[in-house]
């Protein structure tokens, strides 16, 4: 199969490279990118007007697989992350059985193989059952294909099994996806401990939640000698940490979400609260302040989404008793170009560092680069095109968001993985 794709703006962090060009796709590999490509394609896709950015790496996202596939599956989250312009994600370990050990590991891939969509990368977990007690096969897991390690949902507690848990990453040269998390702090809290929570009478969770555990993982790092990434940042201080971190040449990396740079607590309506109840949950407008800060001077490195679905009965309920997460895989590019690129404080260029180049770095992979030579991992995004985001068109089984009737500017057109169109809006 030969696709040509003629007149977009490409965009390659790899090399810097930002110009009017075709991309000669052939048998899976970028052929050639300059401009005025003379070929018989299978295919030609104009891209006049478009940016042509390498496929975009989710470092962090719920499929829901194996064992609660009401919420999501393998198929339809690729289905959603092509949508969104993804070519790669990593899969959390919190299903049901937990993905502590390599079976779990070759089902997810092996299924999500299946699908002829995009790469999934099944994380394992850190300790068996995700229970903190005992490590879980580490290196049977990374043997298997398993790209990272994590604990997501939660965090190991117990910091002497977790400094064994990242020695041995450090030993098989694999990053450590850390939720930061305190759970003895937590202590019933279901949004930011602010004024927001005190007027809906609802219990918070502080800052320091998050802060000590980050502060915690970090010495850890420093420690063990494993690289660590930090999920889903969310308050000044993590921003501070991990700052100060790099500083010390400390190998750590972090993350923010859409939901993050975008909302603050002040966001929060009383019509469909939970899709408003996320973990960690919407902070301070100072908070969003700090994490755009640090996206844009780099020390927040990663845009990724957190995407965690839930079926329409689990979240319509009350704040105490529905559970976190939003979906994100189908509204994270047009979100982040709205917010961050057309508010100033990415370029295009660093968009697709942030949401591409940096994640491969993150997990020591080649993608995340469309120079020839390299896998044919594509996503061609219309940064002109304004709609209001709407659930009830997602690929996705989830719903729960709070972005539905939002006003974005910039929509993926065409999601190309291996050379394939796996997706075209």
């Amino acid at each position: 199969m030969t696709i040509l794709i003629r007149g977009g703006q490409v965009i390659n962090p790899a090399t810097q490279m930002d110009e009017v060009a075709d991309v000669l796709i052939e048998d899976g590999v970028v052929k050639e990118i300059k401009k005025g490509i003379k070929s018989k394609a299978n295919r030609t896709i104009d891209a006049k007007g478009c940016y042509v950015m390498p496929g975009f790496i989710d470092l962090h996202v719920h499929l829901r697989d194996p064992g609660l596939e009401y919420k999501e599956d393998v198929f339809t989250g690729m289905q959603a992350a092509a949508h969104g312009g993804y070519t790669t994600v990593l899969a959390m370990p919190n299903t049901k059985p937990v993905a502590d050990n390599a079976d779990v590991i070759g089902y997810v891939h092996r299924k999500a193989a299946s699908g002829n969509c995009i790469h999934v990368l099944q994380v394992g977990a850190v300790t068996k059952g995700q229970l903190g007690k005992e490590l879980a096969d580490i290196e049977g897991m990374v043997k298997a294909g398993c790209p990272a390690i994590s604990e997501d949902g939660k965090s190991v507690m117990n910091s002497q099994v977790y400094r064994e848990g990242m020695k041995e990453a450090a030993r098989l040269h694999i990053p450590v996806l850390a939720h930061c998390e305190d759970i003895n702090l937590v202590h019933g809290g279901v949004m930011n401990a602010d004024a927001k929570a005190e007027a809906f009478g609802l219990p918070g969770i502080t800052n320091a939640v998050e802060d000590v555990i980050v502060a915690r993982d970090i010495l850890l790092s420093k420690e063990t000698g494993a690289r660590l990434h930090l999920c889903h940042c969310s308050t000044e201080d993590s921003v501070r940490m991990v700052r100060e971190a790099k500083e010390q040449g400390i190998a750590v990396s972090a993350e923010v979400c859409p939901h993050h740079f975008t909302l603050s607590s002040e966001d929060i309506k009383e019509e469909e609260m939970t899709n408003y109840k996320m973990n960690p949950p919407l902070r301070t407008k100072a908070d969003v302040g700090a994490l755009k800060q640090g996206l844009k001077d780099g020390t927040m490195e990663v845009i990724s989404t957190d995407h965690a679905p839930h079926a329409f009965q689990e979240k319509n309920t009350t704040m105490q008793k529905a559970p976190f997460g939003i979906v994100g895989l189908e509204t994270a590019a047009c979100l982040t170009y709205t917010e961050l690129v057309l508010g100033g404080y990415l370029t295009p260029m660093q968009m697709a560092e942030r949401m591409s180049y940096n994640p491969a770095r993150v997990i020591g992979s080649d993608k995340g680069d469309i120079q020839p030579g390299k896998a044919a991992d594509l996503v061609i995004f219309d940064p002109k095109e304004t709609y209001r985001i709407d659930r009830d068109q997602f690929a996705s089984k989830g719903r729960n968001t709070p972005f539905h009737g939002r006003e974005v500017t910039g929509r993926v057109k065409c999601t190309i993985c291996d050379g394939c169109v796996v997706y075209e809006g």
